[in-house]
């Protein structure tokens, strides 16, 4: 492993012939008026291929950075929404279905769940946008986020050449927009209660939050304009609720990349963190409140004299201090997956939901299907403690339900073996224990600290994404049925049949021993690396097990990387996360524009004899 920022590779050209597989799903199409379609069908327009999965931030963020160049290129441009699952869930249809319309999806889907398109466009990561000229013909793949102005770009580039030469075509996509649903709720996303007894909503597909009386059902009025947007009356896509303890709301305006507070006496609606910029490597992650980006903030919980923010879009918790108005990370490195430890150094995946309870804040991790939870350094019993702790900045984080990534279920017992799938909320109830919505299995589950067990309380739910309690009662929010549904916490368990699932995608073979791994990046059209404040590229390696890697694992700024593989261990998945700046290439332009691209992938790998001893995975470029 060196230092050294790689020399950019020699540009691919556009003007290789690779035919664009076909398009093909059990799911069928949506947003087309229940057509099918054909490349063939599309022939002479720009098609931009974005292979996601409704479960991953990274995803949502390049949906949300796709909405400029969709509208200003819709004559020309056709996105298609590959949906390839990675759980269970997101492979049924109607979890699709309701996915589309959740996150605003304006155009066609191909709901492909057996990952049949997948594998024909050799795709290895969520997101991966494909890019197809009006001939048929892939000229560009890019994985992860940040490349909405490569795109941009290369669609200005491929108009001018097909209008040329006479293979554009312009008009009317195929996307049909559903028609829309009247109900009060739609998708809603974390409740609170109010000091008076109503429920405040977060109703995050229409922009707004919701205030209900203690029915949970009669409207009592809605805050925000209900356009998406970050105008002084606007959100989008909020999400996490919190009382402050001056009476306000504290609401996570995820899609905003901001915190905003709300005065149920006043009505005011006030930014207090956030820019309306989304977070990227290099950003500062500290300071006035107002004057740092975030990333997608999920959910909020006022714990230990501040706000703590589940930063889902970078793995992260941060804080904020309403008294010193400023933000900061609190936990996590920004690496996805399930490491517990110092706070400085825990990994998170999507942390999605926030209870405070006494000494510990506890998380829904949503990724790795965890239930997990921060304390000071020195309060634990030693539950799921890892191993060398140190008191880092005061906090450890610690697993209590869990194991990783790739492993899901709706499994009940001994916390140790138990399963989750995707959770999303978590609520701390009276007795210690813990509620846990969960999620993708449409199920309320409890976790017990005392007993290490864990057991179902309600099943029959619909997406529960959050749970706020009532007196005896457990009032959980169905996102996918809008509804809140309010239960009385059972004195049993729910008896349910156990099921464990891994994430089902086919493993790269590769040969034992020596394995070469190249981060493909070729820097958009006029654009370079950016060298100016040294290395503008970043590789970590790591792996599970830990034991497959016997060299190569860690932190570097070259691309390229020799790893060996230990003698021993037959399987495993590698995590490979890479990022690379760009920047304008004008020499005449003394603050030129930059640009970040990055991806993190999970590479199911088996070791055999026949297997290959290289390596490529696809930042930007095609020369895999």
């Amino acid at each position: 492993m060196t230092d050294a920022t790689p020399a950019p590779a020699s540009p691919p050209s556009r003007r290789a012939r690779v035919r664009a597989p076909e398009l093909i799903g059990k799911g069928g199409w949506l947003n087309t008026g229940e057509m099918s379609y054909t490349l063939a069908d599309l022939r002479g327009r720009i098609v931009i291929l974005d292979f996601w999965t409704f479960c991953c931030i990274n995803c949502l963020h390049v949906l949300d950075e796709l909405r400029e160049l969709e509208e200003k290129h819709r004559d020309t441009v056709v996105i298609i929404g590959v949906h390839s699952p990675k759980f269970v869930h997101e492979a049924e249809h109607q979890s699709v279905v309701d996915a589309v319309e959740r996150y605003g999806v304006h155009h066609p889907v191909l709901d492909d769940p057996e990952l049949a398109t997948w594998k024909q466009y050799a795709v290895r990561a969520w997101p991966t946008l494909v890019v197809i000229d009006p001939e048929g013909y892939v000229v560009a793949q890019h994985a992860g986020e940040g490349h909405a102005h490569a795109l941009a770009k290369l669609v200005e580039e491929l108009e001018t050449e097909h209008a040329a030469k006479g293979t554009l075509r312009r008009g009317d996509g195929p996307y049909v927009p559903p028609e829309p649903v009247a109900s009060d709720l739609r998708f809603p996303g974390k409740a609170l209660v109010l000091p008076g007894g109503h429920f405040l909503v977060s109703d995050s597909t229409r922009h707004q939050l919701v205030e209900l009386e203690a029915d949970g059902e009669t409207v009592v009025r809605r805050i925000g304009s209900g356009i998406r947007g970050f105008g002084p009356d606007s959100f989008s896509e909020p999400q996490g609720l919190a009382l402050l303890p001056d009476g306000k709301v504290i609401v996570a305006d995820t899609v905003n990349h901001a915190l905003r507070t709300y005065d149920p006496v006043s009505g005011a609606i006030e930014t207090v963190a956030g820019t309306g910029r989304q977070w990227w490597q290099g950003s500062p992650a500290e300071g006035p409140a107002l004057e740092v980006d975030l990333s997608s903030p999920w959910d909020v919980a006022w714990w230990a004299d501040r706000v703590w923010i589940a930063m889902a879009g970078v793995h992260q918790l941060w804080t904020y201090d309403p008294a010193t108005g400023t933000v900061g990370v609190a936990a996590g490195t920004t690496n996805e997956g399930l490491v517990d430890g110092p706070a400085a150094e825990a990994w998170f995946a999507q942390p999605s939901g926030l209870a405070a309870a006494g000494d510990r804040l506890w998380i829904a991790d949503s990724e790795t299907s965890a239930l997990r939870y921060v304390e000071r350094a020195g309060d634990g019993d030693g539950e799921g403690e890892g191993e060398g702790e140190a008191e880092g900045n005061g906090f450890v984080i610690r697993t209590a339900v869990g194991a990783g990534l790739f492993d899901f279920g709706h499994r009940d017992g001994a916390a140790g073996q138990a399963l989750l799938q995707h959770p999303l909320g978590v609520t701390a109830l009276p007795d210690g224990s813990v509620a846990v919505s969960d999620t993708y299995n449409h199920a309320l589950r409890r976790y017990d600290p005392a007993t290490g067990e864990v057991t179902t309380l309600a099943t029959d739910l619909r997406e529960p994404s959050d749970a706020v309690l009532v007196g005896e009662d457990i009032v959980v929010v169905e996102s996918a049925r809008h509804r809140l549904t309010r239960l009385r916490l059972p004195d049993e368990a729910v008896r349910v049949e156990a099921v464990a699932h891994r994430t089902q995608r086919e493993a790269t073979e590769v040969a034992p021993g020596a394995l070469t791994l190249d981060v493909v990046f070729t820097a958009p059209t006029g654009q370079k690396l950016d060298t100016r404040y040294g290395p503008s590229t970043r590789l970590l390696v790591s792996a599970t097990p830990p034991e497959l890697l016997a060299e190569g694992g860690g932190a570097g700024t070259d691309l390229h990387r020799e790893l060996v593989l230990a003698d021993g261990v037959t399987e495993g998945v590698l995590h490979v996360s890479a990022m690379a700046a760009s920047c304008d290439d004008d020499p005449a332009n003394e603050y030129p524009a930059c640009h970040v691209h990055q991806q993190d992938w999970g590479v199911p790998v088996r070791v055999g004899s026949a297997g290959t001893s290289r390596l490529a995975l696809v930042l930007a470029g095609l020369g895999a």
